[in-house]
């Protein structure tokens, strides 16, 4: 790219034209704002002998923030303008026209609205050349006999539309729209295979056969037939899109902007550099028309959503994956994260425990009144949004207020017809911390894991240690919940396990055993087997103590409570299961039940014919109890 591109698109979107103020200095020339009278960009010419080339360079006022937006090789600080507004831009080979000519549209703008600044994509990258014949004349000019000219009468009719109320940029999109519309439906069977470039291009720059040519082709591109044609004409039928002409809803805009990609673009017919403006057009129109943020994403550029996606996952990693989390650290932190040793040791316990280091750090920095994700990467801000303004695009009416989210870390807002845009800009972002706390966790982590290969202590990083031992004590104390056995009861089982357990008791009586067991059921009928309060007499050990404190629980029977009271004291219970013929599984289903309703869980464990306490729960059992023991 060199100077002339530039300054021919000044003149052609904004009417700037070049201006050399200095007769001595013949290489510098200025850009000038019409509105303001202040520089836009100042330009540098110079000879170089040695080379036999001229050196071309250009300090434009778009902003420094660009130098960390677009690390492109191209671009350093300015080379004679001075402030923080400036940057400079050496042209040659590698200079690519499509960021240069947004830069320049950046700096218009700023001098519109001090210090603001627009999303950069791509713009149209065309040589501006301007055809030998001529356009449609305006309807003061008596037209040629239109018989004569083979001039479709739709067309003619077309071109009277055309005011002329001046020549601006907005004025040329109002006549394109009026003119779009009237055309919406008209068909043409005239092909043309001439070259044409130019930007933004309308309906009254092209001349009769460039017209018919472009509205054939359209034709054919309705019916699903996608031809060669030069781009310009391309972004003729993009615009009529964008401005709703040619399509049914909003819906059906982007669907056909959709199919124009795949059968213009994919397909090699047409030229790929127009897929960047296409997409970011295409977002843009969703965000003006409302359509679901989950349908515009693919619009996105992949790499700005890969980013706020990973904003999202550090600002929120409460609600996080481990993996979404893990990744995200790593994005902002290199290659050296997914190298450690500690994933090379357990790969998907150490993503864990990188993800659990963020979450508590997060969550305690926040206790203490300070926020580690905004001291990493700023809070969000607002920034000028400019939707369609590289396009054709008309709108008779201030758009109405209204807020569009797109992701949890970017979204819209237009007040009084002027729009924002709500984002993390990475300007702001000041990572030095936290790669100070990844390495401090590394280190840590790998003397967890004893993975070898332990990292030096760096005393600069000792604020980051409390964060990551948080971290690890949570992991402790959650290995060791992990570890302690879990017994779970299903009490809906309990009829069952306690028929199939007297099921089992009766076939091990002896006939004299079976009758006595008959005749005591008949004398007292229960629905659960207890024991006879002869029994109760002739099982429980006598003690005068015993007697005086009494044995019974509420919600249990004598027995059951003095079995209970027994393991307790830490006593056997074996006398009472032999006794009463009792099996321990339905004594300790019987007590179990009874303390879900109590306590809220199972107190006895069962192993066979042993029962035993469940120790964290004796404090528990002995306030029931009233403190008493056997």
């Amino acid at each position: 790219m060199d100077l002339s591109e530039l300054t021919a698109y000044a003149e052609e979107r904004y009417q700037i034209r070049e201006q050399r103020k200095w007769e001595g200095i013949p290489g510098f020339s200025v850009l000038t704002d019409p509105k303001t009278g202040k520089w836009v960009a100042l330009l540098m010419r110079q000879w170089d002998s040695d080379s036999g080339t001229e050196i071309q360079k250009c300090d434009l006022k778009c902003g420094q923030q660009t130098l960390s937006e677009l690390p492109e090789p191209y671009l350093s600080a300015p080379f004679r303008m001075t402030g923080q507004k400036w940057v400079g831009i050496s042209f040659d080979s590698r200079t690519d026209p499509d960021v240069v000519l947004r830069l320049f549209d950046r700096a218009v703008s700023s001098g519109e609205q001090p210090g603001c600044t627009i999303v950069l994509d791509h713009a149209p990258v065309e040589q501006l050349f301007v055809y030998e014949d001529t356009a449609l004349p305006p309807p003061e000019v008596p037209l040629p006999d239109e018989e004569e000219m083979h001039i479709p009468a739709k067309i003619v009719e077309m071109a009277r539309l055309y005011r002329y109320e001046g020549n601006s940029f907005v004025q040329r999109c109002r006549n394109f729209f009026l003119q779009g519309k009237f055309m919406e439906d008209y068909e043409d069977d005239v092909p043309w295979n001439g070259t044409y470039k130019r930007y933004f291009p309308t309906y009254h720059d092209l001349n009769l056969p460039q017209l018919r040519g472009y509205f054939t082709w359209r034709t054919h591109v309705r019916r699903g037939e996608f031809l060669p044609i030069p781009t310009s004409l391309a972004y003729l039928y993009v615009y009529e899109l964008l401005n709703g002409i040619g399509a049914s809803s909003p819906g059906d805009v982007l669907q056909k902007l959709r199919k124009f990609e795949t059968g213009f673009l994919d397909s090699k017919v047409g030229d790929s550099r127009m897929r960047g403006n296409l997409h970011r057009w295409m977002l843009e129109y969703a965000v003006l028309h409302r359509v679901p943020a989950d349908q515009v994403r693919r619009f996105v550029n992949p790499s700005v959503l890969k980013r706020d996606d990973a904003l999202s996952s550090l600002r929120s990693p409460e609600t996080a994956k481990d993996e979404d989390v893990f990744s995200a650290l790593a994005a902002f932190s290199g290659e050296k994260l997914e190298q450690s040793a500690v994933l090379k040791k357990d790969a998907q316990k150490g993503r864990h425990l990188f993800a659990a280091v963020w979450r508590a750090a997060l969550a305690l920095s926040r206790e203490n009144g300070t926020d580690l994700f905004a001291a990493c990467f700023g809070k969000q801000r607002e920034f000028p949004w400019y939707p369609l303004a590289n396009a054709v695009y008309w709108e008779e009416y201030p758009h109405a207020d209204e807020e569009y989210e797109l992701d949890a870390c970017r979204s819209y807002r237009c007040c009084g017809g002027v729009w924002k845009e709500a984002r993390y800009e990475r300007l702001y972002f000041r990572l030095e911390k936290l790669h100070a706390l990844l390495h401090e966790a590394d280190r840590r982590l790998r003397k967890f894991l004893r993975t070898g290969h332990y990292l030096h202590e760096k005393p600069e990083e000792a604020w980051a240690a409390p964060y990551v031992e948080a971290a690890l004590e949570a992991e402790r104390r959650a290995e060791w919940e992990a570890a302690k056995p879990k017994i779970s009861i299903d009490l809906s089982h309990l009829d069952q396990i306690r028929k199939d357990s007297l099921h089992t008791r009766d076939s091990l009586l002896t006939e004299e055993e079976r009758e006595e067991t008959e005749i005591d059921a008949v004398r007292k009928p229960e629905k659960e087997p207890v024991m006879p309060e002869e029994a109760i007499a002739e099982t429980a050990p006598e003690s005068e103590e015993e007697t005086q404190t009494g044995n019974t629980v509420p919600g249990l029977d004598t027995v059951h409570a003095q079995i209970l009271r027994a393991l307790l004291c830490g006593e056997s219970v074996k006398p009472y299961l032999e006794k009463g013929r009792w099996m321990a599984s339905v004594v300790a289903d019987t007590i179990n039940e009874w303390s879900f309703d109590e306590i809220g869980d199972a107190i006895l464990e069962c192993d066979g014919s042993t029962l035993s306490l469940v120790e964290e729960y004796r404090e528990d059992v002995l306030e029931i109890l009233g403190g008493q023991r056997r």
